[in-house]
């Protein structure tokens, strides 16, 4: 950077740092990092020197902005790990000597509770989405876990011809600059998932609708290969599936269950039919066993119950 390091405001570091991240992180990522600076950072500190950020000035960013209810502790801790990161880079830049964020202490956001979705509960869904525009999205959700991106960005080449497992190569994804299909963060959510048997009839009667809506359609189609299209051929914007779906559950009074809890509903029927946790996070696409277990804990009591009860079956006389 051309200017000495006395003269750089942190809006202008930031500026800068904002353009390096472009190339480093996905384009969800990075419009995220610059909403939350251009929000919540810049009016408050934008115009303070660079040298002259303090741990006690960001510690008081924090406070003032939960004060004033404007943030949610965990949007405030989100804010927290955007500023640290890029105060990092200011460090390795050598435009400062420390990280001020690191001296601070972030609020400890509530975990949200997961809405349990049951059997009950799933049967009901499936039942009453079916021949809407949901129908398939939420058994391929139910059934596999998959994320709301990756079902719409899953393309009939992804499925074996037998319909018996989907491979889970990219995502779609809402920025400012459209829709754009990406690989998955991690190795791990990059997977291959075995469909259950239930599922192909869902997957066959797609391929009838989207042959009659070709046809059609005629020359407007858009041909992706995607398996759910928003009604010519092109994806379907993820935020425009939730928003739909928040109000098909309003609308035919079902519990209040978002479209990502349908990605709980596999992981935590899974558990509770006594699938191995290793294998329920391999479904999912998790980084580790851990996250899906202390993810799911509330399905773990059931559980212990069950172990301590099989331990009993194979010791029945080893009471005293």
């Amino acid at each position: 950077m051309n200017p000495a390091p006395e003269s750089i405001s942190v809006g202008d570091y930031l500026a800068s740092w904002l353009d390096h991240a472009h190339t480093r992180v996905r384009a969800k990522t990075h419009q995220g990092y610059e909403s939350l600076i251009r929000c919540y950072a810049l009016p408050r500190i934008g115009e303070v020197p660079l040298s002259k950020l303090t741990a006690l000035g960001l510690q008081r960013l924090y406070g003032d902005l939960q004060r004033e209810g404007r943030l949610s502790g965990g949007t405030v801790l989100n804010l927290h790990l955007v500023l640290t990161q890029a105060l990092s880079q200011a460090v390795r830049w050598g435009l400062i000597a420390s990280n001020p964020a690191g001296g601070v202490q972030p609020p400890r956001p509530r975990r949200a509770e997961l809405t349990v979705v049951d059997e009950v509960i799933a049967e009901r869904l499936l039942e009453v989405s079916r021949g809407t525009r949901f129908e398939l999205a939420v058994a391929v959700a139910i059934a596999t876990g998959m994320r709301r991106g990756e079902i719409l960005a899953l393309r009939w080449s992804d499925i074996s011809p037998d319909l018996c497992l989907a491979a889970v190569t990219r995502s779609l994804q809402p920025t400012t600059a459209g829709l754009v299909f990406e690989r998955p963060k991690t190795k791990r959510s990059r997977r291959s998932v075995v469909l259950p048997a239930f599922l192909a009839p869902y997957l066959v009667h797609q391929r009838e609708l989207q042959a009659a809506r070709r046809t059609a359609c005629g020359d407007t189609w858009k041909e992706h290969g995607l398996v759910i299209d928003r009604g010519d051929g092109r994806p379907m914007n993820p935020d425009t599936l939730s928003s739909g779906w928040r109000t098909f559950v309003r609308k035919n009074a079902l519990p209040p269950v978002r479209f990502h809890d349908l990605r709980h509903a596999h992981a935590t029927l899974m558990l509770a039919k006594g699938v191995h946790p290793k294998i329920v996070s391999e479904r999912l696409g998790h980084a580790s066993v851990g996250i899906t277990l202390d993810t799911y804990s509330h399905v773990l009591p059931a559980m212990q119950h069950e172990a301590a009860q099989a331990f009993d079956e194979l010791f029945p006389a080893a009471g005293v």
